[in-house]
């Protein structure tokens, strides 16, 4: 069955892209009979998707935009959720038996805490009640702390130093007992975004009270879930969902696309699926696997049965999701909704104690937020901009560079440059063009040029465009607009363009 999403709009020039799911027979009917719903999100797209059942056996589907929403939490009647600079609690704002527009549960944006945009994977809550989080770009656990962004509560004894590097890529979190015990990274280096070189085998699993790397070999493993007494994970270079078994992980079941996102529910795992990226995902075990088989990746979710290992429900989504990072199984909920920051809902629905429920205050005339240009905590930043902005790409030059004031720009390099100058000495003059929409830098392109043999030679070392604006020419301009006669060495494949 086809289900199209119930979508919040907001007021832009352009109509939102369509995002279409196709359910398989039987998934309706094995969420109605658990009596349960899902939730996940994807940061690719900003989105916050809950799916449930509606009465007539079609999948009740809710979408909210959030600022790249990634790990999500499950707790009682509330969902925690990292988004780009903020963690924010989604509170349940419906009595028992209260029902808005046919939903059970009314999730709404209660409290965010500010970190700072620090890359956080995983988010859970401890036996303490105390939120815990995956600081992937400072390579640590974290948790809040007042007067602070983050307070750092452990880190992988090979990492010198807490800067903002992403220097192993740690990004899954597995609690047992309600303690953090298991941690997933996608290699063991201690250098500026080190693990991209690692992508293919250097993925390890490390057990937090002893410091221990448990397991290696892995390819990019993402969510470790402690569950029935055994640590599961996903390989995701390999698209095999599987467990350990000592230090050996042991595959259960290969899923057509990048798996991330992982819960449980009953005998079943619900692992989430997305399509391959053509420089992140490139030349990874998934990619060559599927093209043996003549088969393409897919963006989606799949509901295995443990013990069987076999695929028995799924979700297919198409359109502009291509991705997705977490998913959470919703206990005893049949059709959850959210309230987000695009209409007038956040303004006029209000409760307090003995208010007999849910209360709908009367309309507002005009809502400055959106009839001004004003920035809406927790919103994607792209809604904010113009359609001239968001059309509009400058180049700039950037003059004075050396191994040390590149540092600042080091998440916009690839291959990564810090990298490259501890193996090799800067030869020459360093040249750099960015380019920007809305004064945000989306792409960086840096050359070399250097005395060789008696003759002025020049090399490009690094070019990054933003996933976003890939395939709009922004690499060929920058490269022509900073080498505009001489040829490069280094192929333009290599690069994340």
């Amino acid at each position: 069955m086809t289900n199209s999403t119930d979508t919040q709009q907001h007021s832009t020039t352009r109509p939102q892209p369509e995002v279409t799911m196709l359910g398989s027979n039987e998934l309706w009917a094995w969420l109605n009979e658990l009596h349960i719903s899902l939730a996940f999100t994807t940061y690719q797209t900003n989105r916050l998707f809950l799916i449930g059942c509606k009465p007539e056996g079609r999948l009740a589907v809710n979408e909210r935009l959030f600022d790249k929403p990634m790990g999500l939490y499950a707790h009682n009647d509330s969902l925690y959720m990292a988004c780009r600079y903020q963690l924010w609690q989604l509170e349940n704002r419906l009595a028992a038996g209260e029902t808005y527009q046919g939903g059970d549960r009314l999730y709404v944006p209660c409290t965010a805490y500010t970190t700072g945009d620090v890359n956080v994977h995983d988010v859970v809550l401890d036996k303490q009640q105390k939120l815990l989080f995956i600081n992937t770009d400072f390579s640590c656990l974290a948790t809040l702390s007042p007067g602070y962004s983050f307070q750092p509560v452990w880190q992988p004894p090979f990492i010198s130093k807490l800067v903002a590097e992403d220097r192993c890529h740690l990004n899954g979190l597995a609690m047992q007992d309600g303690e953090p015990t298991y941690v997933t990274a996608c290699s063991r280096t201690d250098t500026a975004a080190g693990w991209r070189n690692h992508r293919f085998d250097g993925g390890i699993v490390m057990h937090i009270p002893s410091n221990a790397i448990i397991a290696t070999g892995l390819s990019m493993p993402h969510s470790p879930r402690w569950y029935r007494g055994k640590l599961w994970l996903l390989n995701s270079g390999t698209g095999e969902f599987g467990f350990l078994d000592g230090e050996q992980f042991i595959p259960v079941t290969f899923c057509p696309g990048f798996v991330r996102g992982l819960a449980f529910i009953g005998d079943y795992a619900l692992v989430g699926l997305s399509k391959l990226r053509s420089t992140t995902f490139a030349g990874l075990a998934l990619e060559t696997r599927l093209a043996a088989e003549g088969n393409t990746s897919q963006c989606g979710l799949v509901v295995i049965d443990l013990n069987t290992g076999t695929v028995v429900h799924w979700l297919h989504i198409e359109g502009v999701v291509e991705e997705l990072f977490d998913v959470v199984v919703l206990p005893n909920v049949c059709q959850p909704r959210a309230v987000g920051f695009q209409d007038d809902e956040i303004d006029r629905l209000v409760s307090f104690p003995d208010s007999g429920g849910l209360i709908i205050t009367k309309p507002t005339v005009k809502r400055p937020s959106l009839s001004q240009p004003l920035s809406t905590a927790g919103l994607p930043r792209s809604l904010h901009t113009s359609a001239a902005d968001k059309l509009t790409i400058n180049y700039q030059r950037v003059y004075h560079l050396n191994p040390e004031n590149l540092a600042a720009y080091e998440s916009m390099t690839y291959p990564s440059l810090q990298s490259r100058w501890q193996t090799q000495a800067q030869r020459g003059e360093l040249l750099a063009v960015s380019a920007s929409v809305a004064g945000q830098m989306v792409g960086f392109a840096v050359a070399e040029r250097f005395i060789q043999a008696n003759v002025e030679a020049e090399e490009l070392l690094s070019l990054f465009v933003l996933p976003a604006y890939r395939h709009q020419g922004i690499a060929t301009t920058l490269v022509r607009h900073l080498l505009p006669t001489a040829g490069t060495h280094l192929k333009r494949d290599t690069h994340k363009a």
